[in-house]
């Protein structure tokens, strides 16, 4: 077995088994990502010397190599978000899951490619290029962490680090065959990390496990002065409490909502056949309703967009980016550096904020969105009252091929189906692989209330570790 196919858990092993270094791991990633990455075009930027950067570390993942998606601030790298706005951009600080994963001993390989400012489903809208899915190259890996799963997948990395807003984690991590956590909002600190939506965006990790999850976990998470929306809530130590041998005495709810017309049959199937196998288990499995589901994804896209056209207004193509020089006056300026610097589904989603924000319609659809939001909240509260985990697919479809979709934004929206709910609840939710359906993945989404990612992780290795589709590798050389 090739030393990229391991696990982060089996990797630290033979660390300390002292039958590899940290520059033997990482150089013989170095040597994949040379070999492979023109196929998957997963990095932005390498770190060639990545081999040579580690350093002598008492932390719990010393020698670990892991790559980042490139919205996360990384001192001395290329940080673009995958947008023209920010070429030349190198970020003089660390993004502070970046500074404690650096403090732990990860080795940095490199920035991942990623949708542009985290907006698209498909990896499609970076500005520089297309990611490819390992499991078949005309596909994609889905978004906006299409790059982070993609590598994770090819074992271009040991892990990665992604962002979800709306899906971003788990939609890809379901295309690719990978363990996506989407953690609760305020778990880990988003300082440092290119803002989207901030009232939606959570920061997690993309791994070729749970065990592997739950080790980033426990160093990311926690309270941080730089961000006030990170929580107190006490850091448990995620890896050591994975201690369930099955699924007795819980209770799992089917969303109806989750199961309409619109899912691909292949999908259904294997979802079908996982909650089967959870039964099995031990589980109760108990049908539920989210009756607000069908109103989620719309409340989103006034959400989200709002949000994004108060964060990108800082984004003026002055200090780096595509600076025009024949403007009129400054006004002139920002508007062609603007229009040049954005891709088309950035400037979609600004205007459609600014729209949602203007006078007159602010409270015709901004605080509306933000009422749906409450009573979507709701339905995973009361559905919490009866269950201790909620499964659904992660997405309707499996991968789709590339173009199929890039020029029809309501039929990419409405790959965010299925993802969205829990975002707008602020959750927590994981996506494990559960099977395929003509040769491509499908992932098993699993939600639990917030602040019980030790639980969610638990139940979800319990599945994983009774099933060997995780264990699928691509046919990629």
């Amino acid at each position: 077995m090739e030393i990229t196919s391991l696990t982060i858990t089996q990797t630290l092993q033979l660390l300390k088994e002292k039958k590899t270094s940290p520059a033997e791991v990482t150089q013989a990633y170095l040597d994949r990502i040379k070999k492979l990455d023109s196929k998957t075009e997963a990095y932005l930027y390498i770190n060639e010397n990545a081999a040579n950067d580690f350093f002598v570390a008492t932390g719990e993942l010393a020698g670990i190599p892991i790559a980042y998606k490139d919205v996360f601030n990384t001192k001395g790298m290329p940080t673009t978000a995958a947008s023209k706005i920010l070429e030349g951009y190198i970020s003089p600080y660390d993004a502070t899951s970046v500074e404690k994963l650096k403090n732990a001993g990860v080795i940095n390989l490199g920035k991942l490619n990623t949708d542009e400012f985290t907006m698209g489903s498909s990896c499609e809208t970076s500005a520089y290029q297309i990611t490819k899915n390992p499991w078949d190259l005309a596909r994609v890996p889905g978004g906006s962490s299409g790059g982070s799963a993609a590598a994770v997948a090819a074992d271009l990395c040991c892990a990665a680090t992604g962002s979800d807003t709306g899906g971003s984690i788990r939609q890809p991590s379901s295309f690719c065959n990978t363990t996506g956590l989407k953690v609760t909002y305020g778990r880990v600190s988003r300082y440092g990390v290119m803002p989207m939506a901030s009232s939606l965006d959570t920061i997690g990790v993309i791994t070729k496990s749970v065990e592997d999850a739950a080790l980033l976990l426990k160093v990311m998470a926690g309270k941080d002065s730089r961000d006030a929306t990170t929580s107190d809530a006490k850091v448990e130590d995620y890896p050591a409490l994975l201690t369930r041998k099955d699924l007795k005495g819980l209770r799992i709810g089917i969303p109806k909502e989750y199961f309409v017309e619109g899912l691909d049959k292949g999908v259904e199937k294997v979802i079908r056949e996982a909650i089967e196998t959870m039964r099995k288990l031990g589980a109760e499995i108990k049908e539920i309703s989210l009756p607000h589901t069908e109103v989620a994804l719309a409340a989103y896209y006034i959400i989200a967009p709002s949000e994004i056209s108060a964060n990108l207004a800082r984004f003026d193509g002055i200090r780096f980016g595509p600076t025009v020089s024949d403007s009129k006056d400054l006004i002139d300026m920002y508007f062609q550096n603007r229009t040049k610097g954005f891709g088309d589904e950035v400037k979609r989603r600004i205007m459609l904020g600014t729209f949602a924000l203007s006078a007159g319609y602010a409270d015709k659809f901004y605080k509306k969105a933000l009422q749906v939001r409450t009573l979507v909240k709701r339905d995973f509260d009361n559905a919490f009252a009866e269950v201790d985990f909620i499964a659904t697919p992660v997405s309707p479809t499996p991968a789709f091929k590339i173009g199929e979709k890039v020029n029809d934004p309501l039929q990419m929206y409405l790959e965010d189906a299925f993802t969205i709910p829990a975002s707008l609840a602020g959750i927590c939710g994981v996506s494990i692989p559960a099977g395929f359906t003509e040769g491509l993945p499908v992932g098993l989404q699993l939600f639990a209330n917030q602040f019980e990612e030790a639980k969610l992780l638990a139940a979800a290795q319990v599945f994983q570790t009774s099933t060997d589709y995780h264990l699928q590798k691509p046919k990629i050389s």
